[in-house]
């Protein structure tokens, strides 16, 4: 599968102390570059969150924000203070039985002397929230992925299209370029004839060799037959999926100098127009595989 590196993705996740909102944006790059955003309760876990997202990106600039709510009352507990407590009703059975008053101890009683009952600090598990902010990366990228995977079947079909394109151009160079040795052959014979007396005989022996020169000059063979392999191994990368986009950005260089050296080599009119196409055609082609993973 073959991966743009252009996506977004969101995940949630929470328990009962926290609620984490992630999300992912990725954009092309030539190398991987992962940023993460987020307060000092996530950024203790950034080494954590890079491990997963290189899990499942190769390259592409990455950038992961993340939100995090506390639930209410989720940082503290309630906690009794029993020996405290024990005092207190020590105390009340004194009086009781000191000034012989009804027993009349309650709970409620008990209860609302100072520190009795009172609130402590609530830390959660660093595990539990790891746990939360685990569940949430994991559901972003899983979205963001999906993104990525989507738009890189887009660029796929595109690339494919227009490396058809492509060689439409160059069979119709291939069935133009044997022609062109002989029109210049038949222009060279005529000119000469132009510039001196039809009586003149004109040295075929000579003129070959000119000949021979010039087809040597023009002959794009060896491009046309380059280029049609370099055809072979574009289809074959983007069939092997994973991360591809250097090595495609490494073959279109080298489709790009077969078809400037056409260029520069053959001196046909139509040649040339068919050259200009698939310049064009294969910049779009470059643009397209600059998002591709």
């Amino acid at each position: 599968m073959v991966y743009s590196m252009t996506g977004f993705g969101r995940g949630e996740a929470e328990n009962e102390y926290i609620k984490f909102t992630v999300e992912i944006k990725s954009v092309n790059h030539r190398y991987s570059d992962i940023i993460v955003k987020g307060g000092k309760r996530a950024l203790v876990f950034e080494e954590n969150i890079k491990k997963i997202v290189k899990e499942h990106i190769t390259r592409g600039r990455v950038e992961i924000y993340i939100n995090y709510e506390k639930k209410e009352m989720s940082d503290y507990k309630i906690v009794p203070d029993f020996q405290l407590m024990d005092n207190y009703h020590g105390v009340l059975k004194e009086i009781i039985a000191r000034y012989g008053l009804r027993d009349d101890i309650s709970v409620g009683l008990v209860s609302k002397f100072p520190d009795a009952i009172k609130l402590e600090a609530n830390e959660a598990d660093e595990e539990l929230i790891w746990n939360c902010l685990e569940n949430a990366c994991t559901s972003a990228i899983e979205k963001l992925v999906g993104m990525r995977l989507v738009e890189g079947e887009k660029l796929v079909k595109d690339v494919v299209m227009r490396k058809g394109l492509i060689e439409e151009s160059l069979d119709s160079i291939e069935k133009i370029s044997p022609e062109i040795v002989e029109t210049h052959k038949n222009k060279m014979i005529e000119r000469i004839r132009e510039l001196l007396d039809s009586d003149v005989e004109i040295d075929e022996s000579r003129i070959n060799q000119e000949i021979a020169v010039y087809a040597d000059k023009t002959n794009i063979t060896e491009e046309i037959v380059r280029l049609k392999s370099h055809f072979e191994q574009l289809i074959t990368i983007l069939g092997s999926g994973g991360s591809i986009g250097r090595k495609l950005d490494f073959l279109l260089q080298e489709m790009n100098r077969e078809v400037n050296t056409i260029g520069s080599k053959s001196p046909d009119i139509d040649i040339s127009n068919y050259v200009i196409s698939m310049k064009s055609e294969l910049e779009k082609i470059r643009e397209q595989i600059q998002n591709i993973e």
